[in-house]
């Protein structure tokens, strides 16, 4: 096995895993390793870098995920972001969107196994940090028997630490993202049959894990389980994962603490120039099967858009909850 110990991931998910977004989950579980929005390399190069990949020193351990094909800018930018801290660089070959497809990455490398090489192996002759890819089992008319095989031989003949994979094809053609995430069907067995075959190498599995209790069961055959909407759309998950992961009882969530962190922390966003919503439009779920949960999204999407809409909108909120009445469990 690699040095490579990240058991519980939450997924690189695009317009969602921002810099609050992950300021938000950080304050849910100190463990799970989180992740950013896709990165294409040339705006990590070009683009306004602070606002690309600035982030938080408490939202470590965070992984850069970088998008692109071309070795040399993937080597640059994966330089940049050890600058910049991060712990993890990995590189998304599993986005099946149409910017990917006009610029031949995320689930088109699927079809080029060795332009993942290339650009694993140049990052890993860059930083000293763990380089990782996240892929698919295969795109389009591929068998998922051969493709997902020559895409993990080739991320790990390169050097790759360890290797996540969403347990569906990506359509290119035909299917939305969101219907990538959703209408192709999931073959867990294919993952775990990947990890059987090479046991000293780590792999984690994505795609369509609900709770802990599945992530569990899918631990059984994997090293690693990473949730993407899941986590973002009932984010008390989170709160269970450090308890998960040491197998320790699980702590009651401070939700009056949660909420100074959140509301001080939008608040120093709001003195920079920026809005409320950018910050709570993350936490909408929050408080899924709670009495005054309605309540709590109504005051949280009408007024915090508001121009001038101050922390004490988020506040109004956490008090329409009923914390003593939750339905069910994360």
């Amino acid at each position: 096995m690699t040095g490579y110990k990240n058991k519980f991931a939450v997924a690189p998910m695009i317009d969602w895993t921002d810099r609050h977004c992950r300021f938000f989950h950080r304050r849910l579980t100190r463990r799970a390793l989180l992740y950013t929005e896709m990165i294409v390399a040339d705006a990590a190069i070009h683009g306004d870098r602070q606002r690309l990949l600035g982030f938080d020193e408490c939202e470590h351990p965070v992984a850069l995920q970088l998008g692109g094909s071309d070795p040399i800018k993937l080597a640059e930018a994966a330089a940049i972001g050890a600058e910049f801290g991060y712990d993890e660089i990995n590189l998304n070959v599993g986005c099946p969107s149409d910017r990917v497809q006009s610029g031949t990455f995320g689930a088109c490398l699927m079809k080029t196994p060795e332009v993942v090489s290339a650009g694993v192996a140049a990052m890993k002759a860059r930083v000293a940090l763990p380089v990782t890819v996240k892929c698919r089992i295969g795109v389009d008319e591929q068998d998922p028997e051969i493709a997902l095989d020559a895409l993990a031989d080739a991320a790990w003949s390169a050097g790759a630490d360890a290797l996540w994979v969403h347990a569906r094809k990506a359509w290119l053609q035909g299917l939305s993202p969101k219907e990538n995430r959703e209408v192709p069907p999931l073959d867990y067995e294919r993952v775990y049959r990947l990890k059987a075959a090479h046991p000293d190498r780590f792999i984690g599995i994505n795609g369509g894990i609900s709770n802990l209790i599945e992530a569990e069961r899918h631990l059984e055959h994997v090293d690693g389980v990473m949730l993407g909407r899941a986590a973002y759309q009932n984010p008390v998950i989170l709160a269970g994962v450090d308890a998960f992961l040491s197998g320790d009882e699980p702590e009651r969530v401070d939700f009056a603490a949660l909420m100074d962190a959140m509301a001080d922390y939008a608040g120093r966003h709001i003195e920079s120039g920026g809005r409320l919503s950018h910050v709570t439009r993350h936490m909408i779920g929050l408080f899924h099967g709670f009495d005054g949960a309605r309540r709590y999204r109504q005051i949280l999407s009408s007024k915090a858009p508001r121009a001038g809409a101050e922390p004490d909108v988020l506040r109004a909120a956490f008090a329409a909850v009923d914390l003593n009445t939750r339905r069910d469990a994360a």
